[in-house]
């Protein structure tokens, strides 16, 4: 099991990392924090530099989660920036991802906290510092999913605007 758990959190991970270097540093082709910024803003994000910031730092704890240092917390950083992802550009466009659906984030989201309750296992940092015993097990999923959504709700409803009333008519 130690295996197949280090193997989903370093695949995950660095996907996750990846995305976020892309959008914090504008690495592998990314638009860095300034495309980002523009994104949100143009899909009505308020404070679109701060939320680029948090979406940036969110996708980059990817890279926390593929070590096994402060799991439950990347975990939920990771499945937080999910949450949004849906909400905001997936979710309207059904389940399958050929039509830009929100199946891969759901699956993304499902190994994030499947490793915050399940443990980051016996080869991560947490289990080298002695933390693991501490920060897991299921009540670490559950809240780690729990806050997610609650944060991403949030997000999604405090710190966006709605369409004008003439765009929506």
């Amino acid at each position: 099991m130690s295996y197949g758990i280090l193997f989903l959190r370093v695949v995950i991970g660095l996907i996750f990392f990846a995305h976020g270097a892309q959008k914090l540093l504008g690495w592998y082709g990314g638009p860095g924090l300034g495309g980002i910024e523009s994104w949100l803003r143009g899909m009505g994000f308020r404070m679109p530099g701060l939320m680029a910031l948090l979406v940036a730092l969110s996708e980059t704890s990817g890279i926390l989660f593929a070590l096994g240092l402060l799991t439950p917390f990347a975990a939920l950083a990771m499945t937080s920036a999910m949450v949004v992802a849906v909400g905001s550009v997936h979710w309207k466009n059904g389940l399958f991802n050929g039509n830009q659906g929100y199946e891969l984030n759901l699956a993304f989201v499902a190994a994030a906290i499947c490793v915050a309750a399940a443990g980051p296992g016996r080869f991560s940092v947490d289990r080298a510092i002695g933390w693991d015993d501490n920060l897991s097990g299921l009540w670490w999923g559950v809240g780690a999913l729990g806050v997610a959504l609650l944060t991403g709700l949030v997000i999604l409803t405090a710190f966006r605007t709605r369409p004008p009333a003439a765009a929506t008519a």
